[in-house]
């Protein structure tokens, strides 16, 4: 496997190979891990996710899984790096995480069968697919800002090629405590299936991404976690909550609620099955 990162270095976007704790640049000049600055590993035309392809997610909800997957598009204002901040806006509260698998495309791809998926995958990353989930009564078909807020598809912290998807875990901590702990071999269906699939009418071009899902135990986060997903081969993505500065502005379009449709999703397992209702309003 050889694995690529994006980084700002002497001022300018730089794409270097890692070699163990340092990343190589091709005029040759290094810089440690640790001190580089990070930016997303790829550049994508089109974020792809599909909406529930692990059996424990499925298995949270109590919910029958669609004989086929379901996709929502998360646009590329949303992309974010290893190490940047993501911002919840003032005024929400129900910011959630999910650590996922990304695959990335590697040439054009049209109309192909699963078994031929794999020559139109360059590699992978690790996403976490991070759903404000205040605007789901909104947006729920659309996922729009639910999923597609700025900062909210972090990716890295590197590329990775040679990688084999099968029965690989997938981690996700918050605050260096597991919260999600799963593994590629319960998604129902593989990247293979996943490419040749929207590739059947949607054209998908180097670099595009698609995010293969998310295990169970998807929770909200607060400012000041850090939430970090790991996946086996491809690394540990970190990323800190913060609050954005402004509130969402209340001159224009649908506020921030939190229905039972908003609370139930936020909180999964956790909703229904220890009783946790919705706080109440003011007044109620």
């Amino acid at each position: 496997m050889t694995e690529y990162r994006r980084i700002l270095l002497g001022g300018a976007v730089v794409e270097t190979e890692r070699k163990g704790e340092e990343l190589v640049a091709r005029d040759g000049r290094r810089v440690a891990i640790k001190d580089a600055i990070h930016l997303p590993p790829v550049q994508p035309g089109k974020i792809i996710a599909v909406h529930l392809n692990h059996v424990s997610r499925v298995h949270e909800f109590q919910i029958k899984l669609s004989a086929t997957p379901t996709y929502f598009q998360k646009p590329t204002s949303a992309l974010n790096s290893h190490n940047g901040d993501v911002v919840r806006p003032k005024g929400c509260k129900w910011l959630n995480y999910e650590g996922e698998v990304a695959i990335v495309i590697g040439k054009r791809a049209r109309n192909i069968s699963q078994a031929e998926a794999s020559q139109y995958i360059a590699g992978y990353t690790v996403a976490n697919d991070f759903g404000l989930h205040d605007f789901r009564d909104t947006d729920a078909g659309s996922m729009l800002r639910v999923k597609g807020s700025d900062t909210l598809c972090p990716l890295g912290p590197g590329f990775v090629t040679g990688w084999d998807f099968r029965n690989k875990y997938l981690r996700t901590y918050v605050n260096g405590k597991v919260v999600q702990d799963g593994n590629t071999a319960e998604m129902t269906w593989d990247m293979n299936y996943l490419v040749a699939d929207i590739a059947r009418n949607i054209t998908l071009e180097p670099g595009d991404v698609l995010l293969s899902g998310t295990p169970a135990n998807s929770r909200p986060v607060q400012p000041g976690d850090l939430v970090e997903v790991e996946v086996e081969g491809l690394g540990r993505l970190s990323n800190r909550v913060v609050e954005g500065p402004e509130p969402i502005r209340t001159d224009v379009g649908a506020q921030p609620t939190e229905s039972e449709e908003v609370l139930s999703t936020a909180l999964g397992g956790d909703w229904e099955f220890r009783g946790i209702r919705a706080p109440k309003k003011p007044g109620a």
